[in-house]
């Protein structure tokens, strides 16, 4: 997956990051909706939005990945112990180090086949936390997506949009069903799976993943429901009805806004 190919999300080049001018209507209202939200989500989840270290180019992202909303939705609190799966340039690797806070922890977890396979612009966000005094309390895994484990038991594994790279070319080999095992061990009982990705047409099952970059969403819960997790809830607070998930979410028309599932996976208790 070299820059420039439309093989990944995370390696899809100066095509995968354009940002098209048609969106100015749609930002104002994205940026109207997020402070909505921002105004009724808890104080610590407002602040580590409002991070003032975080990069520039992200924060712009908010309107449109309304971290407020979709965090507040999976109820991450300080003190927790949280990995980010696959987190590109550490978008909510930053806002999680501040919601968890010096009692917590955030471990961002970097698939060997990604670093691999990838231009080092995608995930050097991530990277460079290693040596960031302002996020101490993040620390940066690298194995094989299918040996995914942390030094200590999760309240949360996140990953956002990029469950579907996992059949993908790039992530080749991945073994799914030992990813989402080797999650369900990492996390304590009671723990959470958060899964956001880009919606497939129904029935597509995985036929999408490497093409449009999409995934139907019944193949996700599926996928992750045979490792032993419950499906607890979804939130539609990233869907949009005007996509027709025929386009691949690159696309200019509709980067950025595209139909997203936001799943939320508890380990039962027992």
């Amino acid at each position: 997956m070299t820059q420039g190919t439309i093989t990944g999300r995370r390696c899809a080049g100066s095509f995968g990051r354009r940002i098209h001018l048609a969106f100015a209507g749609t930002l104002l209202a994205s940026a109207l909706s997020q402070a909505q939200s921002a105004a009724l989500s808890p104080d610590y989840i407002t602040r580590a939005i409002a991070d003032t270290a975080r990069p520039l180019e992200q924060v712009k992202l908010d309107v449109w990945r309304k971290p407020a909303a979709v965090i507040a939705f999976s109820g991450l609190k300080p003190g927790e112990r949280v990995a980010d799966f696959m987190p590109g340039n550490a978008y909510f690797t930053r806002i999680f180090s501040k919601i968890v806070g010096p009692e917590g922890h955030v471990y961002a977890f970097l698939p060997t086949q990604e670093l691999a396979n990838c231009a080092p612009q995608e995930t050097e966000g991530t990277r460079v936390l290693r040596r960031d005094g302002r996020y101490k309390n993040v620390t940066v895994l690298i194995d094989a997506a299918d040996r995914f484990a942390a030094p200590e038991r999760l309240d949360m594994v996140w990953t956002a949009q990029n469950y579907h790279d996992l059949y993908d070319s790039f992530m080749k080999p991945t073994n799914v069903v030992a990813f989402n095992r080797a999650v369900f061990r990492a996390l304590k009982p009671g723990g959470v799976f958060m899964v956001i990705d880009h919606v497939a047409a129904p029935g597509s099952g995985r036929r999408d993943t490497d093409t449009l970059h999409r995934i139907d969403p019944e193949a996700i819960r599926a996928d992750v429901t045979a490792a032993g997790f419950v499906l607890e809830a979804q939130s539609d607070v990233l869907r949009n009805p005007a996509d027709t998930h025929a386009l691949a979410v690159f696309d200019p028309a509709l980067r950025h806004r595209t139909d997203q599932i936001v799943y939320k996976f508890r380990k039962p208790m027992r």
